[in-house]
């Protein structure tokens, strides 16, 4: 059986809920309300130990210090999520991408932003795997699995947006 381990944060945007695996790596990072977000499970571990690197970034980046996380990430998805993921990933502090930048990135087809959107949409990894610097193609706020709110805060801190 594989563990899971848990933690609660608390952030600016509200209460984080952090997942790890045996190894440490995280696995998820939630937001009450989020859309296929994580809820915690009777055979999970409480354990705030595997998160210390984590709960310091996060405290950094939410105090405008820290620009790149460095953390153990390991996120289940097919091939196709995770390539996106890694696209996501190569998407800077303080910049955005839209989805067909995020679909060319990984060789998709025009016809394929909608599955890239999914792909982003599944991401279990908030704030660490910066989906949220994805917008529309006219520089809408599109969705955002954490909630659009959420999304402008985390721009708006990033300097993105005023």
């Amino acid at each position: 059986m594989t563990s899971v381990y848990f933690t609660h944060l608390d952030a600016p945007v509200g209460p984080l809920l952090l997942t790890a695996d045996a190894d440490g790596a995280i696995t998820s990072l939630s937001v009450p309300g989020q859309k296929g977000g994580r809820v915690v499970q009777p055979d999970w571990r409480h354990d705030p130990g595997p998160f210390r690197a984590a709960g310091e970034q996060l405290a950094a980046y939410f105090a405008g210090e820290l620009r790149e996380f460095r953390l153990p990430l390991r996120a289940e998805g097919t091939d196709f999520r995770q390539r996106v993921w890694a696209a996501l990933d190569e998407v800077p502090y303080g910049a955005t991408a839209t989805y067909g930048e995020i679909a060319a990135r990984i060789g998709a087809t025009r016809a394929a932003v909608r599955a890239v959107g999914g792909a982003i949409g599944a991401n279990p990894l908030l704030i660490v795997r910066p989906c949220h610097r994805v917008i529309g193609a006219n520089g809408a706020m599109t969705g955002y699995a954490g909630g659009l709110e959420r999304k402008v805060r985390l721009l708006t801190l990033e300097g993105v947006l005023t």
